[in-house]
């Protein structure tokens, strides 16, 4: 083991390439010194230093440990702000599930400044529905994520943030008659079949519309499930069915596909932010960050 204090000995020597200017610097004697050097020479097996009456110069093998010593020892210098950097969480790494809805509002924007501010954390992004998030949060292979719910549902032992809230809309067959009303009333909807995600990836969101025909008095026509909101409204393109999806979708344009408030439709969906009790420092700042940006 070589300590530091060998390895500023050395650079004060390699670059002032005299044992008493170097012994100055270094608030010491020059015997002490001589004796250091002579220690790391033996520790090394090699001599760091060719000398001479009348002067002092680096060996081959001093001028291989020079660049070596001076890195080592930057690093050892920076090791204080590199901590306290982690222990305020403005350094590491952050790795975050979301599911696809949250990219059409201001997701995008976020990360983009949460990574200009805190370039030191390494930031890791996962397209992941709940189903997939809840065992990598498990396995400790996530630590934050972006999900959709029925309004006040969380997983348990999770904190949430809630990011925004907002009415589920109708997206339908443009061909069909009902695509040329502005609005449309419960009834008129109940027999259409249904495109729908399936339950495991958002399952409060899933009771919530099948709640909403069992208030009518009804039971879903369920004609196709799919996972993600894009495929869903491709498949209601190809006139395979309506769909219930966030009011925020309808920035996703698609041929053949209108999208209508129903009156009396299902209660509105919520996107959050969910991160595990026991969250490190970097998770704290993001979800400040996050909050801050909803607040303002």
């Amino acid at each position: 083991m070589i300590e530091l204090r060998s390895l500023r000995q050395f650079l004060a020597l390699a670059e002032e390439l005299h044992f008493g200017r170097a012994a100055a610097r270094l608030h010491m004697t020059q015997p002490p010194l001589t004796q250091a050097i002579q220690k790391l020479e033996v520790a090394l097996g090699v001599s760091l230093f060719e000398r001479s009456s009348r002067s002092v110069a680096l060996s081959p093998a001093g001028e291989a440990l020079l660049p070596q010593a001076r890195q080592m020892l930057a690093q050892a210098q920076g090791l204080p702000a590199l901590v306290q950097a982690a222990a305020k969480g403005e350094s590491g790494r952050l790795r975050l599930g979301f599911v696809s809805t949250v990219g059409y509002g201001e997701l995008p924007r976020w990360l983009r400044e949460f990574r200009e501010r805190f370039p030191a954390i390494a930031l890791s992004l996962r397209e992941a529905t709940l189903d997939v998030q809840l065992p990598d949060f498990a396995s400790g292979e996530l630590d934050l994520g972006f999900i959709i719910h029925a309004p006040g549902a969380c997983p348990p032992g999770f904190e949430r943030l809630r990011i925004a809230s907002e009415p589920m809309v109708l997206a339908l067959s443009s061909e069909l008659a009902l695509a040329k009303q502005a609005s449309l009333r419960a009834e008129q909807v109940l027999p259409l079949p249904l495109v729908i995600f399936p339950r495991a990836i958002a399952p409060s969101l899933f009771d919530a519309v099948l709640g909403f025909y069992q208030a009518q008095g009804a039971s879903p026509r369920i004609e196709q499930e799919a996972i993600q909101m894009q495929t869903i409204v491709n498949l209601v393109s190809a006139g395979m069915g309506a769909a219930w999806v966030p009011a925020s979708v309808q920035a996703l344009v698609r041929v053949g596909v209108s999208y209508k408030p129903v009156l009396g439709g299902p209660p509105s969906c919520e996107t959050s932010l969910i991160w595990p009790q026991d969250a490190a420092p970097t998770v704290r700042r993001f979800v400040e960050h996050i909050a801050s940006r909803i607040s303002g």
